[in-house]
């Protein structure tokens, strides 16, 4: 991994090229190279997502009057997976990433939580390399900047609470949800729920729990009870 070349692309300039390349770790890359000179990246990872968490909670305490909940709903839709593995796409990180053979080819929501866990590592590297203001100033330039899209779009307003208030505008009716499916084991569970208004289902969605399960269901909901 050419580390001089990722930094071109994320801006930044690391002392110690190694913190840069850890972060860029997954830890199923030592499985395949056990005799690999650095560690993976899940400490590193541990410590962006703090120093994310408060740089973005500082800034919207300090911007935003809103009442407690919408500042976490705010920051909620800044820190999650989703948000994060796009802004990590956009730097061309999925091309840096080592990677076990298995793990380069997965796709969909677990390779968009490899590519948000990443990110926060790249965060905790930063920190450790040149301290909290370049921290602060990474985080500004690349994930503060989109929470005007956030607004304008609404994205920080979750599926459930949106498609409950759109329910209830247009029938009268509060959305229920139901578990239609369950598979794998206890570790590794797979949740079906459809969201149902009266005995209509109007929408289904899959998640590793049942709260992510749910809000699949309500956005699916959203895209045909539009229409």
């Amino acid at each position: 991994m050419n580390a001089e070349e990722f930094e071109k692309n994320i801006n930044v300039n690391f002392n110690n090229k190694d913190l840069l390349l850890q972060a860029l770790v997954h830890r199923s890359y030592l499985n395949e190279h056990p005799g690999f000179r650095l560690g993976h990246n899940e400490r590193l990872e541990f410590l962006g997502d703090a120093v994310l968490e408060l740089i973005v909670t500082d800034y919207l305490y300090q911007n935003f009057e809103n009442p407690e909940g919408e500042l976490t709903n705010l920051r909620s839709a800044l820190v999650k997976a989703e948000t994060l593995s796009n802004i990590a796409k956009e730097m061309g990180t999925d091309d840096y990433l080592l990677l076990s053979k298995g793990e380069e080819k997965s796709i969909g929501r677990a390779r968009d939580v490899i590519l948000a866990n990443a990110f926060e590592a790249i965060i905790g590297a930063i920190y450790l390399d040149s301290g909290y203001e370049n921290a602060q100033d990474f985080i500004l330039k690349n994930v503060i900047s989109i929470l005007p899209d956030i607004l304008a779009n609404k994205l920080h307003i979750d599926p459930k609470s949106k498609f409950q208030e759109l329910a209830q505008e247009r029938e009268g009716i509060t959305p229920a949800y139901k578990v239609l499916e369950e598979e794998g084991p206890d570790h590794d569970k797979l949740f079906t729920v459809g969201v149902f208004l009266d005995e209509r289902m109007i929408g289904k969605g899959k998640g590793p729990s049942k709260q992510l399960a749910q809000a699949a269901a309500a956005e699916d909901a959203l895209k045909k009870y539009n229409k």
